[in-house]
């Protein structure tokens, strides 16, 4: 897209970047899976059948028989995975990195103990340096590539007359809300109707509506993992789903019956890359299960649908171990995602969801706290104030919203992103609403439209 990777004119050489990685994922983990005994075994002992176990493109799995590294990494794949399929033929990594360079064994040797090859004449394609030319276009992947071109030609005669679309993508709303797990069983088990409920679900009644009005292509949704794919183990302060499906999770209960989540790898990539340049430090997942912190915000906007009507890019915030990030780090994140879904050259309306909170504890003595009064000052200040808001201390919002209630400041990742704090226009607040409580929590809703 239209992200600056200026290592690309480096030439021999193949920097695995977020769209490196989302591309090669089931490819670096067949290499992974070659690190036990059993499945070396396996392989070797039928490669086809053991390639067919992994989801990888007809072309992964061509390179990975013709045994071209150099080919594997155009599709995705890094050296030090794809060591692994090397060690499990019995290579050194030095008869690996000599494969690929169109040398013998012995002449890229003789390299290594001259001194290594120089820098020179190898820093831009084009210089006409050593590292250059036909080394890395194998027989096999050449004649891959012959038939490839040959399908893409009769495509692009099938399809000459299509226009392109042309644009940049744009922020076009914030929607914030709670994401409360018995709301989604109180949409699951169909008791949104009961006394207890209705007058919660009411409050959705006009942002049902207006997404419908107002349907974006993408959401980036903001949300914590409940200890569902992230265990103690590892825990990233903030991780960007990259896959292009995200299966709902089973918390405990069984999995809910809503759709699977559709994601845009694309973008996400794009998103991962501007903002990790922009010096904040993502983690990128291309497995990975969601939770209630994401489903439930999708079945309040969009009820129950046999499929989500756009697609979503999971974005997950530690608030569960502290340390957690603070308001003013999730303020200028936010602002940091709108540089760089505004970057991105196709013209895609997204809106980014801020979701968690509002005032809850849900452990200890103080179990059950609620406080209306500053939740609704939260909200006058998100709306009116939000780089004030941001610098409220961590002390703040645990001792007046509760130990759960730190989950606001995802809220501030989706108020950065706004038009207002970049110069432009403030928001118009279409729809604002409160409630408590649903279950241990106090619901709040807010949709902010960009103008």
């Amino acid at each position: 897209m239209a992200l600056d990777k200026p290592y690309l004119d480096i030439p021999g050489t193949t920097i695995f970047d977020a769209d490196q990685s989302r591309k090669g994922y089931w490819l670096n983990q067949f290499c992974m899976s070659l690190m036990k005994a059993e499945n070396r075994t396996r392989f070797k002992a039928d490669e086809d059948a053991y390639l067919a176990e992994w989801p990888m493109t007809d072309e992964q799995r061509a390179a990975v028989r013709a045994r071209d590294l150099n080919w594997m990494m155009r599709t995705g794949g890094n050296i030090y995975f794809l060591s692994k399929l090397g060690a499990c033929d019995g290579l050194s990594f030095q008869q690996m990195a000599g494969s690929m360079t169109g040398m013998t064994e012995e002449q890229y040797r003789a390299m290594m103990v001259a001194g290594g090859r120089t820098p020179e004449g190898n820093r831009v394609i084009g210089e006409g340096g050593d590292a250059q030319g036909p080394m890395s276009q194998s027989p096999a992947w050449q004649e891959w590539q012959d038939a490839q071109a040959q399908l893409a030609l009769a495509d692009a005669v099938e399809h000459a007359q299509e226009a392109q679309p042309q644009g940049q993508a744009r922020i076009t709303a914030a929607v914030f809300t709670s994401h409360v797990p018995a709301i989604g069983a109180a949409v699951d088990m169909g008791k949104t109707q009961e006394p207890y409920w209705k007058p919660m679900f009411q409050g959705y009644e006009f942002s049902k509506q207006w997404v419908k009005d107002n349907r974006p292509d993408v959401i980036f949704l903001v949300y914590n993992d409940h200890a569902t794919n992230f265990d103690l183990g590892v825990i990233p302060t903030f991780a960007i789903g990259t896959a292009a499906e995200f299966e709902p999770a089973d918390e405990g209960y069984g999995k809910r019956p809503v759709p699977t989540v559709h994601g845009d790898p694309d973008l996400a990539a794009h998103i991962a890359q501007s903002v990790i340049q922009q010096d904040f430090d993502l983690t990128l997942v291309n497995e990975l299960k969601v939770d209630h912190g994401l489903t439930v915000p999708l079945s309040l906007m969009f009820g129950q649908p046999e499929q989500w009507p756009c697609k979503v890019i999971p974005f997950h915030v530690n608030v569960v171990q502290y340390p957690v990030p603070s308001g003013k780090r999730c303020f200028e994140l936010g602002q940091a995602i709108r540089r760089a879904i505004e970057s991105y050259d196709r013209p895609l309306k997204v809106q980014i969801w801020g979701t968690g909170g509002m005032s809850h504890q849900l452990q200890g003595p103080r179990a059950g706290l609620i406080n209306a009064e500053w939740d609704n000052k939260f909200l006058d200040r998100l709306i009116a104030d939000p780089a004030e808001l941001s610098t409220m201390p961590h002390i703040d919002y645990v001792r007046e919203a509760g130990s759960e209630g730190i989950e606001l400041v995802m809220w501030l990742i989706a108020r950065g992103a706004m038009a207002d704090v970049a110069g432009g226009k403030a928001p118009k607040v279409a729809h604002r609403f409160f409630h408590v409580p649903a279950s241990n929590t106090a619901v709040g809703h807010l949709i902010l439209e960009n103008q």
